[in-house]
């Protein structure tokens, strides 16, 4: 294709997706329930003509995020986690919605093990088994679903459903998407053999407009993306992941401004406290399953991008998330039964509330290295008790 968006695959990138869409990936039952044991093209396969058999309208299935990435640039160390396909489906009323989930779970049914009653198991209880979450969202933009199959390891299969989505990546590192259906049609001929000479012609498109830039900046471990404002939650949390995992800007001058509109735009969509530990705890569980190590270098990453770019939040409001960021830190230190480098560390010396001391406040900064850990404890200060205190 002459598309500036598009590419084909070469032979070698035919063969990894050839790999990934035949591994085995089991999705966990709760309870007393079976794994399953399902191969990412068998499932496409079976959800694919389960829907068009309901009626419901297939455009095409992609394989999207960072199981494309890693598709088109393993060599380059990229790895994956979720297996992330995307049916391109219309959905012009809720009861579409309601086919798409029933046909899915519908489909589970088919990879129980050999022996299981299937008559006596519900929709509802092969829901409650095997499905991590379910995501519906429709409004004057966005009309989609998520289904996500669990997973212990974290390689959990998000199956989602797509009429319309107005904004499909967050970086151009993560924008690829790889159209599925030629390798399942050729899955489909039993004498086909995947060869050199005689393999699908496998498009990949970029969604962040210009393929060939976005696949330098995968190549060479740069960041970029377009109006962050547009993404839900800014992309802040996966812009301090990349930049944890040695990514580095595309552009020095412009990083600032878009750090600024990823904090401003994560503000808005958590304001409270609550609501950014909760997001944040989500987003380490998710992505950081087997490198619990990892977590504390992110924390303070995340601490410094908050810290250095936030400029929407009132003084107290910044000072509370950064605290907060803080705790999740050494939280995560004394999970692992590690201490904190001294090294870079900011005391504050502070007395009791109820005392009045006497001379400047005590306090010792470090002005350079990693973003530092915060102390308060307790130091005896010259100090006069007010009138009536014993």
């Amino acid at each position: 294709m002459s598309e500036i968006g598009f590419s084909n695959l070469t032979w070698d990138q035919v063969i990894i997706l050839d790999q990934v869409l035949d591994e085995v990936i089991p999705i966990h039952g709760r309870g007393n329930f079976p794994t399953l044991e399902v191969k990412p093209k068998y499932i496409i396969h079976v959800v694919k003509d389960q829907l068009i058999e309901q009626g419901i309208i297939v455009k095409d299935t992609r394989l999207n995020g960072s199981t494309a990435s890693y598709i088109l640039a393993s060599h380059n160390g990229i790895r994956y986690k979720d297996l992330d396909v995307i049916f391109g489906v219309e959905l012009s009323s809720d009861q579409e919605f309601q086919v798409v989930k029933d046909a899915v779970l519908g489909c589970l049914l088919d990879f129980l093990p050999k022996g299981v009653k299937k008559e006596k198991i519900t929709l509802k209880t092969m829901k409650e088994a095997y499905v991590q979450k379910m995501v519906k969202i429709c409004n004057k933009h966005d009309r989609w679903s998520l289904i996500s199959l669990s997973n212990n390891t974290g390689k959990n299969v998000e199956l989602k459903f797509v009429n319309s989505l107005r904004r499909q990546f967050e970086f151009s590192v993560d924008s690829f998407q790889i159209l599925l259906d030629p390798m399942l049609d050729f899955y489909s001929d039993k004498n086909a053999k995947l060869t050199k000479e005689s393999y699908p012609v496998v498009v990949a498109e970029s969604m962040y407009g210009d393929f060939q830039e976005a696949m330098s900046h995968l190549q060479y471990k740069l960041i970029s993306t377009r109006k962050p404002e547009e993404i839900r939650g800014g992309g802040l949390l996966k812009y301090s992941n990349l930049l944890i995992r040695d990514f580095k800007p595309a552009r020095e001058a412009e990083i600032k401004i878009l750090e600024r509109y990823m904090c401003s735009r994560f503000f808005i969509d958590f304001p409270d406290v609550a609501e950014q530990q909760k997001k944040i705890e989500s987003y380490l569980h998710n992505h950081f399953i087997g490198e619990e190590k990892s977590k504390y270098g992110y924390l303070m990453t995340l601490r410094g991008v908050v810290d250095e770019s936030t400029v929407c939040l009132m003084h107290h409001e910044r000072r509370q998330t950064l605290n907060m960021i803080t705790l999740m830190a050494l939280k995560v230190l004394g999970e692992q039964n590690i201490l904190p480098n001294t090294d870079n560390v900011t005391c504050f010396y502070q007395p009791a509330p109820y005392f009045a001391f006497v001379g400047r406040y005590p306090s010792y900064h470090v002005t350079s290295g990693p973003p530092p850990i915060f102390f308060q404890p307790y130091h005896p200060l010259h100090f006069h008790t007010p009138n009536g205190m014993v």
